[in-house]
């Protein structure tokens, strides 16, 4: 085991500044090769899962709007915000991992089911008079296209 994959689990911060500085002096058989490749998939499945996490939140809440369009205004005006809020973090992993744009529909695909999830749990935590809704008011499929997921004027409502 090499001096620099020994730092991998003492100290991560000093291991990746090692790297970087091999890097840098083109020192590359230096590099803990068999860490730097587990950074660098670990880095491409965080921006993945970022993007299903944040897909996942804006799902629920348009559902929750278009679901749920009986609610007073105060609860809609929360699932605004939530929805302007994630989908600005949707569209701001899009501008800078431009190559997320292939994986979108998967992302989506794989985020309704946990999105509808939310909203279906959600929904019957209701009170205070609000109606219920049952399951089946939530559609088992995607009911938004990626251009009205991504529409920032597009909130669900039918």
């Amino acid at each position: 085991m090499s001096p620099i994959s020994e730092l991998y689990d003492q100290d991560f911060q000093v291991w990746l500044a090692e790297t970087i500085s091999q890097l840098e002096q083109a020192n590359f058989q230096a590099l803990d090769v068999h860490h730097l490749i587990e950074e660098l998939r670990d880095l491409g499945k965080s921006e993945k899962n970022s993007l299903e996490g944040n897909l996942m939140i804006l799902l629920a809440h348009l559902l929750k709007l278009r679901v749920q369009s009986v609610v007073p205004d105060t609860m809609k005006s929360s699932w605004y915000r939530s929805i302007i809020e994630h989908r600005e973090r949707v569209i701001l992993l899009l501008e800078n991992t431009p190559s997320l744009k292939y994986y979108l529909t998967i992302a989506v695909n794989k985020a309704y089911p946990k999105g509808r999830k939310i909203a279906v749990k959600e929904g019957q935590l209701a009170s205070f008079g609000i109606p219920i809704p049952k399951e089946e008011d939530y559609p088992l499929g995607c009911p938004f296209s990626l251009e009205e997921i991504l529409d920032e004027d597009f909130y669900g409502l039918s």
